[in-house]
């Protein structure tokens, strides 16, 4: 798991694009705008049109990270909720789609 992702943070997702031209100030801004959002405590997912590249922002005691992702191929799957946790957004940016996401039952063989 990446640093910036440690911890019990809130992860919010903008649902609607943003413009990838945006650095640090401008998805910080982007990010106060959020109803009830900390932008010194929660992390903040941003993905383009395309769905094929995600911007991070995260605050820790030393400043903002912003990390970025592209994709080689493929696009990412908007999760439903704009509210995840960290373990929901590492699978997100595992290409796994939340919506249809289950629980495979686990067999254990008898070896004796």
């Amino acid at each position: 798991m990446m640093p910036v992702l440690a911890g019990s943070a809130v992860v919010r997702v903008s649902l609607a694009p943003v413009d990838f031209r945006l650095g640090l100030d401008g998805l910080s801004l982007r990010a106060q705008a959020v109803a009830g959002a900390s932008v010194f405590t929660d992390v903040f997912v941003f993905f383009n049109r395309g769905l094929d590249k995600v911007k991070i922002l995260r605050y820790d005691r030393h400043g903002f990270w912003l990390c970025y992702q592209r994709l080689a191929r493929g696009r990412f799957v908007l999760p439903g909720a704009a509210v995840l946790d960290a373990v929901e957004l590492g699978l997100l940016l595992e290409g796994i789609d939340l919506s249809v996401r289950r629980l495979q039952p686990v067999v254990a063989k008898r070896l004796a």
